[in-house]
């Protein structure tokens, strides 16, 4: 009787295709989970009712302005010897406007209300006056 001799790499390829196994399936999972967090992330946009009515006096007549909200540029040029009206609605969770005299290149910020309303710019004294009355909602 010959006896069989037994095959010593078997162990070592049931271990890796064990192995080989658990990593697809692990890489399967994290992908499912990033895909369906993403899709969960994305409905949750928020939107704003709030809304804000940015007026320029004509005190400004003549001057090169540009006014940002946040990092987004309302208005850059020549304000004319009437006065600007612009209806901007909130889309951030909070807002700074920023004047910015181009001649001089001076900014000056403004911290705005989280629940919106009209801002009126003002220049006294050669300074950049706000201000701001609350919404009426």
């Amino acid at each position: 009787m010959t006896r069989k001799r037994q095959n010593p790499h078997k162990p070592f390829m049931v271990f890796n295709t064990v192995l080989f196994f658990a990593v697809l399936f692990i890489t399967g999972l994290f992908l499912y989970l990033a895909y369906t967090f993403k899709r969960d992330a994305e409905k949750k946009t928020h939107t704003y009712q709030e809304a804000y009515q940015i007026e320029i006096t004509p005190d400004f007549s003549g001057e090169s302005l540009s006014i940002y909200l946040n990092d987004s540029l309302l208005l850059n040029g020549i304000i004319p010897d009437t006065t600007l009206r612009m209806d901007i609605h909130r889309f951030a969770e909070e807002h700074a406007l920023i004047v910015v005299d181009n001649e001089t290149d001076t900014a000056t910020p403004f911290n705005l209300s989280k629940n919106g309303g009209k801002i009126v710019l003002k220049k006294a004294e050669g300074e950049i006056v706000i201000e701001e009355t609350p919404s009426r909602f």
